[in-house]
């Protein structure tokens, strides 16, 4: 599985996906694991969360993705943005750098004292925002993972 989402992350950065086909793959991706955590996993993964993208131009972004998707404004900064995409939403940070910035994965019973206790057992090097239950590490190719409650939003 990971090495399916790092083969979709790197067509995309080398732009052979549109964030279109990134989205849609990831979305299913995920659809397909949900069925039961795997063999000695150390949490359960609910839902994909949300997908957090940069973009250098958060506006020509946010229409973008309201025009073809009909995505409802959530919250909007001039900064950034967020667009309510079901229980789910997608995060635009402007950077001049346009790629992935992270995607969340919601995890059962999430306890932000908990899972950085746990991901630190794993030799994972979480981080957590000073104030913030925002938890990120990397994963093997170095995107950036977010664990978040199920009911986290924008």
């Amino acid at each position: 599985m990971e090495s399916m989402f790092s083969k979709m992350l790197t067509s995309y950065e080398q732009c052979k996906l549109s964030r279109r086909q990134l989205i849609q793959g990831l979305a299913a991706l995920t659809a397909a694991t949900e069925a039961a955590p795997g063999a000695g996993s150390i949490f359960k993964g609910m839902a994909l969360n949300h997908i957090a993208i940069r973009s250098t131009n958060v506006q020509r972004s946010r229409d973008f993705y309201q025009k073809h998707f009909g995505m409802p404004i959530l919250h909007e900064e001039k900064a950034n943005c967020f667009l309510g995409l079901g229980q789910n939403f997608l995060t635009l940070f402007e950077n001049q750098k346009p790629g992935l910035d992270h995607f969340c994965i919601a995890i059962e019973d999430f306890k932000a004292e908990a899972v950085m206790d746990q991901l630190n057992r794993q030799g994972l090097k979480p981080r957590r925002p000073s104030g913030t239950d925002r938890i990120y590490f990397p994963d093997p190719d170095e995107i950036e993972v977010k664990v978040s409650a199920v009911d986290h939003h924008a």
